[in-house]
């Protein structure tokens, strides 16, 4: 009985000693487990430059794969936060933050000199002052200049050579973006002169004002169309892909995606590898390395042609073979 006693005594002691040092660990290791989650921003403008950036879209996957590959997962270790201002980022406590849209870049930087921004520039973001230097951006900013605006004397010199005879060319803006009218002429003007070709700006400040400014086209006489990069067209690609093709109205676009909707032809960066750096430098920031030390990156430039569509026109076949020779022309002094 008394080994019985002094064992059963052994086994109570035990379980006094054991329960109040479970008691103090268990909080420990449930905050082991606990997932940390940190915060990016995700800073679109507005409305409109909201539906440039859809869930599932291939730059939208980009982005995120370019996260991934620095060891960020939305929903896992980070929560991204989409927001049409930029307080309502700093409320959310956002880590860094993304400005996808180039019109907004100079709204960020009043906002906050502290939180890393890392941008999606349509301009060169040094000659605009936006930056030092391509390699040593400095201060609370970096990212990818896609270096649209550069690019768009050299789009109108290959729709000169799509459709040779033109006289008249439409440029499609939306004027709400700061200097959009000014910028665009400013841009192109001098190679309109150059190649003989006359200007008109024509402006959509929504997708449901893109049949009226078609219109507007027909009743100019303009010969061809050059859309710039305003996120509004990019999310309404469809709608102003099936208007060119209904209006016959030979068309240049700055972006890919548009071609892979039916659209004649595209000359400028890749925006799905534009996104994937994107998301690269906000996972790094993340990991601790600072904006002001990482270079300004361009993506590669790119032509894509809808050759279905490009058979529609008369002019197309003569002009092949020299408007490929001179978007690798092009492409050669660009890269």
């Amino acid at each position: 009985m008394a080994a019985r006693f002094g064992h059963r005594s052994w086994v109570c002691r035990r379980h006094i000693v054991l329960w109040p040092l479970a008691s103090v660990l268990v909080p420990f290791i449930a905050a082991a487990e606990e997932k940390v989650m940190r915060v990016l921003g995700f800073f679109h403008g507005g409305p409109a430059t909201a539906t440039s950036f859809p869930r599932g879209a291939a730059f939208a996957k980009a982005f995120e794969r370019g996260l991934s590959e620095t060891g960020y997962v939305d929903g896992e270790n980070l929560r991204i936060e989409y927001r049409a201002s930029m307080e309502d980022l700093i409320k959310d406590q956002a880590e860094v933050i993304i400005v996808a849209n180039g019109g907004f870049i100079g709204q960020a930087r009043r906002a906050t000199t502290t939180i890393p921004l890392v941008f999606l520039q349509p301009a060169d973001p040094v000659s605009t002052g936006l930056v030092a230097s391509f390699n040593h951006p400095g201060g609370n900013i970096t990212g990818v200049s896609i270096l649209a605006v550069e690019l768009m004397p050299k789009r109108l010199q290959l729709l000169r050579e799509l459709v040779p005879t033109a006289k008249t060319c439409a440029v499609l803006i939306n004027p709400r973006g700061p200097g959009a009218e000014r910028s665009t002429r400013a841009a192109l003007q001098g190679a309109a002169d150059g190649l003989g070709l006359a200007l008109e700006i024509v402006s959509a400040r929504a997708e449901s004002e893109f049949e009226a400014a078609f219109a507007r086209m027909a009743a100019l006489k303009t010969e061809a169309l050059l859309v710039t990069t305003d996120p509004l067209f990019m999310g309404g690609r469809g709608s102003l892909v099936g208007l060119a093709a209904r209006h016959a109205v030979p068309t240049s676009y700055p972006w890919r995606e548009f071609v892979d909707v039916g659209g004649l032809i595209s000359y400028g960066p890749s925006l799905t590898e534009a996104y994937r750096q994107v998301g690269v430098y906000a996972g790094k920031i993340l990991g601790g390395e600072s904006p002001a030390d990482l270079p300004v990156r361009p993506p590669a430039t790119t032509i894509a042609v809808g050759y279905s569509a490009f058979g529609q026109h008369s002019s197309a076949p003569a002009v092949l073979d020299n408007l490929l020779h001179i978007a690798r022309q092009q492409l050669d002094d660009f890269i």
